[in-house]
């Protein structure tokens, strides 16, 4: 499984960025996707998931300003990101998973650089 992101860098404050997550090697309607983040000295959380044929699911620090979207004929996922703010600098981290306990799988990506600054 492998799991391309891409889409960081610098943007100024109010600015606007659009992340992209290529899937391959995984049935990716089977899958929830999900961008993390994780901010220098700080725990990974999640920004936001988008389960296949369901409802999306966002942190509240982004919710309004943030829209994940998914794209099943290319196993692709984005992150729409407007109005951004210095308190969103941090790495993000495209995620997939499915099933729970044992039967549980999940998957990441290798991180893009999100800086937002003046």
């Amino acid at each position: 499984v492998q799991l391309q992101a891409s889409g960081g860098g610098l943007v100024q404050p109010g600015g606007s960025l659009r992340l992209s997550c290529a899937a391959s090697g995984l049935v990716f309607g089977l899958y929830t996707m999900g961008w993390y983040r994780q901010a220098p000295g700080k725990e990974r959380e999640l920004v936001a998931d988008i389960p296949s044929g369901g409802s999306t699911n966002y942190a509240d620090s982004v919710q309004g300003r943030f829209t994940i979207s998914r794209d099943s004929a290319k196993n692709m996922v984005y992150l729409q990101m407007n109005s951004l703010k210095p308190e969103d600098t941090a790495v993000y981290y495209c995620n997939a998973d499915r099933g729970s306990g044992i039967a549980r799988r999940s998957f990441w990506g290798q991180g893009t650089e999100v800086t937002v600054s003046s």
